[in-house]
């Protein structure tokens, strides 16, 4: 199940707070208007914009808010309760036969758990199983990297521009010298392409980046534990035996969470 992850916005609240906090704590209300230059905000998001074209296709970039809609939501994985179903299907097979479980996969939700159990009844040899279910697991790794690759990049692109706004204005106030009460504020603007280009990077991009590689990384630890509950239902491992296997995988707290009733299963 798919929740709201409430601290990816709390972080970026904070941080954003943190930057108005210093600056208001040291000039002011209107110390911060000072740090709201159009001229700078076009060149870094127009140069990132420009740069990300370049790099990437359009079918790519079109996906890129998808992508970071993904790392404000949460999969509730429930491993104990995943222990739960793979020992209720076990026990189920032994019981019943492999082709029995055709019935109880129709309460299953998880498409990944449904192919892997439908291969199992169809009678495919353990070690092809594996070799389907790592191949689907290395292609969403894939899919996954090249999603989170469009917000890596632009976490080094930004600062990149942000120095290109401030070589600019550094060059334009060098070629005007002749009033030297202007070359203090002329400095300034020119460096806040420099802050906007480091804050885009480290508060936005680079962050949702790493949330999203620690998202992958959640997520290919479960199908590797999927993997091995399915082959245990096909080899018809008792379901206590399969139970202590797969609980290996998981820590102590997460197997407080086991259901003690099976997905799906009445009463």
């Amino acid at each position: 199940m798919k929740r709201f992850d409430i601290l990816t916005p709390f972080g970026m609240i904070l941080g954003i707070l943190v930057f108005a906090f210093g600056v208001i704590s040291s000039k002011g209300v209107n110390g911060f208007l000072k740090f709201i230059d159009i001229p700078s905000i076009i060149i870094v998001f127009g140069g990132l914009t420009a740069a990300l074209c370049i790099s990437f296709p359009l079918k790519e970039l079109k996906l890129m808010f998808v992508v970071i809609r993904q790392a404000f939501s949460h999969q509730d994985f429930q491993l104990g309760k995943l222990i739960d179903l793979f020992a209720h299907l076990s026990d189920r097979a032994r019981r019943d036969g492999l082709l029995s479980l055709e019935v109880e996969i129709e309460k299953v939700d998880d498409p990944f758990i449904k192919k892997g159990i439908l291969l199992a009844i169809d009678g495919i040899d353990p070690d092809i199983i594996i070799d389907i279910m790592t191949a689907e697991i290395s292609a969403m790794e894939e899919r996954h990297r090249k999603g989170r690759s469009i917000l890596e990049k632009a976490g080094e692109y930004a600062p990149s521009w942000g120095m290109i706004g401030t070589l600019i204005g550094l060059i334009l106030m060098l070629n005007d010298l002749n009033d030297p009460d202007s070359i203090g504020p002329s400095m300034a603007v020119a460096i806040i392409t420099t802050l906007y280009g480091s804050l885009l990077a480290n508060l936005f991009f680079l962050p949702l980046a790493a949330k999203l590689a620690d998202k992958t990384e959640q997520e290919v630890f479960v199908k590797q534990v999927i993997v091995e509950g399915i082959i245990g239902v096909q080899s018809g491992q008792n379901p206590k035996l399969l139970t202590e296997k797969l609980s290996a995988f998981i820590s102590q707290s997460d197997l407080k969470l086991t259901s003690k009733e099976y997905p799906g299963e009445e009463g």
